[in-house]
């Protein structure tokens, strides 16, 4: 049996910017692209590999998509004790929406941990709305 997974408060995720970007290539009917700037700090005294990502992104109007996957943005970073590891992606999206998720790990003595990622608005300009 699996160890269980523990949402371990010393992972902690901070949402650094998010940001309208009009100039992306972006799908039909998904018009409004978004750049996030994402920070994970591991204030713990043990070493972590992130494994894994879960985002929920939920626009106006009822669509809700999820995305799983390993890793972010192509890496596994291992995070030291007192460290942080920094990226930018992007979510596409019909109208408004709010983002949030968890980040899924290992620590270095073996524990199967999560952060949660903090919910943020993807709101759009005045002029696009």
């Amino acid at each position: 049996m699996a160890a269980p997974i523990e949402e371990f408060p010393d992972l902690r995720v901070s949402v650094d910017d998010v940001v309208y970007m009009p100039g992306l290539e972006t799908p039909p009917g998904k018009p409004h692209p978004f750049v996030y700037f994402i920070s994970i700090h591991n204030r713990s005294d043990v070493s972590l590999t992130v494994l894994a990502r879960k985002w929920v992104v939920r626009e106006r109007g009822g669509e809700t998509t999820v995305v799983e996957g390993a890793g972010v943005v192509g890496q596994t970073p291992v995070i030291p004790p007192g460290q942080h590891f920094s990226y930018n992606s992007y979510h596409v999206v019909a109208r408004e929406a709010v983002a949030n998720g968890a980040f899924f790990g290992e620590t270095a003595d073996g524990r199967r941990i999560f952060a949660r990622i903090p919910e943020f608005t993807l709101k759009l300009p005045a002029k696009e709305v």
